[in-house]
């Protein structure tokens, strides 16, 4: 997914939502680690994929808090 169309996605999300998004790709990240230790992970860039998304979930929810105050 391009990352305008993935911060599209995201600005339509509540925070609870985005609190969601943001474990899961945590949880991904760790699993992608863990594959990539263990000389498991084929496509080593997914790793910087799910660390740039997980950055953008964080700048939405800090957008989404900043419109609520």
């Amino acid at each position: 997914m391009k990352s305008k169309d993935f911060m599209n996605s995201l600005t339509g999300m509540s925070l609870a939502e985005l609190n969601d998004e943001l474990v899961a790709a945590k949880k991904e990240l760790f699993n992608l680690r863990f594959q990539n230790a263990t000389n498991q992970l084929d496509n080593t860039s997914r790793i910087k994929e799910v660390r740039r998304n997980i950055a953008r979930i964080q700048t939405a929810m800090t957008r989404e808090q900043k419109a609520v105050n």
